[in-house]
């Protein structure tokens, strides 16, 4: 099977990975005019239906022996919290379900448990569904995760990851992972509505149907998708390539035209419209599309970053130290940028500076619980009462207390 050029979001890690450059995470497209206000005619072509076509699925339903294990695991008069860690204790441990990272199909709660593995979708649906049985707020949650580039400065991983969130209070709330071990982007997660997730989950297995050549099914669970969030970009991306698989140019242009839409940083959508006019002889359309490419890159803090990784690996100093400070200057709470200067100083022997960047790194860490680093916890507190970000007339800026 030939597998379309077309680049598809699938919402969990490593699986939501596509080879083509984006614009606009940081600012709005204001260099990019894509002259579109969406066409009556053409939406109910693609939302023609009035209901859920699928009411039978059911991505939290849990059953009573998910639930009896739950009762055994957590007792009622525990404090949320530690029913949280009982219940993760539950999930993860090897006395307990021990549930293991699997990216090759998305699961129902259900379907999970009975395999005991999933991605991290899979594993969220289960989770958020014993935490809310067990009477602990819990909402699903999408990160984007910090892109790579090439030394040539091409973008060639862009993945989003989903977990889950819940709060304690009025200013303190948790985080939990599946696979924790990730580089993700400062601030910028996202709460998803129960419908939203629902969309999410017949989006991915709409995908998978699309990978295995069955097309129309594909089309219908996408379909489905959009019917329960018409306003996902994701669901309008992969539709979009789901009508070019099938050789429907007019569905394929106004599907990726409803993502950029809907999200003007619309990343994936943005790639398959250069790819379709450069395809079909538009070269001017598509070159309108390469220009946000590089302005994109103007303005994202961890292309400078990437820059700067591979100026030091080339021992090229000033580069190094030039493109890290830019990465701060666009933004300042991310401590991998200043853990990355503090290599840089040490290798010019500017021990001091090195010193003094790493510490800024660790400030920034150990004094906002908003700041998220890699490790193996498997939840994370948030306690929003205390936190080095302040605003200021000027925009946000840094603030060391005592």
């Amino acid at each position: 099977m030939i597998f379309p050029l077309e680049f598809l979001m699938k919402i969990f890690l490593k699986q939501f990975l596509y080879l083509v450059p984006f614009v606009c995470l940081f600012q709005g497209c204001q260099f990019l005019d894509i002259d579109f206000e969406g066409d009556a005619a053409l939406l109910v072509k693609v939302i023609d239906q009035k209901f859920d076509r699928y009411p039978e699925v059911a991505p939290l339903h849990i059953s009573q022996e998910i639930k009896s294990l739950v009762d055994r695991a957590v007792q009622g008069e525990d404090e949320r919290e530690l029913r949280l860690r009982k219940l993760l204790a539950l999930l993860y441990n090897s006395d307990g379900l021990a549930l293991r990272y699997s990216p090759e199909v998305t699961h129902t709660a259900l379907e999970v448990f009975e395999a005991r593995q999933g991605n991290c979708l899979s594993v969220m649906n289960l989770f958020v569904a014993m935490a809310r049985y067990a009477g602990i707020d819990a909402n699903f949650q999408t990160v984007k995760v910090r892109p790579n580039w090439d030394r040539r400065g091409n973008l060639v991983v862009l993945s989003q990851h989903i977990n889950a969130t819940g709060r304690f209070g009025p200013h303190r709330r948790y985080v939990s992972d599946f696979t924790p071990e990730i580089s993700l982007q400062q601030f910028t997660s996202t709460t998803l509505t129960d419908a939203q997730a629902r969309s999410l989950y017949f989006t991915n297995i709409g995908v998978e149907e699309l990978i295995e050549g069955n097309s129309e099914l594909a089309l219908d669970l996408v379909k489905n998708a959009l019917f329960l969030d018409p306003d996902s970009p994701v669901a309008w991306n992969n539709i979009g390539a789901i009508y070019s698989a099938l050789g429907d140019p007019e569905l394929t242009e106004f599907s990726y035209k409803m993502s950029v839409l809907k999200d003007n940083n619309s990343i994936s959508a943005i790639g398959n419209l250069a790819k379709f006019y450069r395809r079909n002889g538009q070269l001017a359309r598509a070159k309108q599309y390469d220009r946000a490419i590089e302005k994109f890159n103007e303005t994202n803090p961890y292309f400078y970053y990437s820059q700067g990784n591979v100026a030091l690996i080339d021992e090229d100093f000033l580069l190094a130290e030039e493109s890290l400070l830019k990465a701060v200057s666009l933004m300042k709470f991310e401590p991998v940028f200043y853990q990355a200067l503090s290599r840089v100083y040490a290798a010019k022997g500017e021990n001091e500076l090195s010193t003094e960047m790493m510490l800024l790194a660790k400030t920034i860490t150990t004094r906002d619980s908003q700041v998220y680093e890699p490790s193996s916890d498997k939840m994370r507190i948030i306690d929003n009462s205390f936190s080095i970000l302040r605003d200021s007339a000027n925009g946000i800026s840094i603030d060391f207390r005592n």
